[in-house]
């Protein structure tokens, strides 16, 4: 199991013990996190699991593909930190990743 920190809109802090395996979308939506709708399931046809990495961990993420960069056109707030948490998936070396949800998706 891998933690994963998930700073909500309203600045909450939920620390998660996650599957290996399991991408960082999959776990916010079993554990409710409001902000991560996840409309498509993890396809990564949608951006509605956009998050916000914090900047000492996106050097530490696989590097985002053309799908992911033309899905994320479809977000708002988009930044340097942006990633789709459906593509994000959780291993050990991803322990104590912290990622910022935005108040809502589109």
């Amino acid at each position: 199991m891998t933690t994963i920190n998930y700073v909500l809109h309203d600045g909450s802090v939920h620390s998660v013990d996650a599957n290996n395996g399991d991408s960082v979308m999959i776990v916010a939506v079993r554990n409710d996190f409001e902000g991560i709708l996840a409309e498509c399931g993890g396809a990564c046809s949608c951006a509605t699991c956009h998050v916000h990495v914090a900047p000492e961990w996106i050097d530490k993420l696989p590097e985002m593909d053309d799908l992911e960069r033309e899905m994320l056109d479809f977000a708002e707030d988009v930044d340097d930190f942006s990633r789709l948490s459906c593509q994000i998936k959780i291993s050990d070396a991803l322990e104590g990743l912290v990622v910022n949800v935005p108040e809502k998706q589109y």
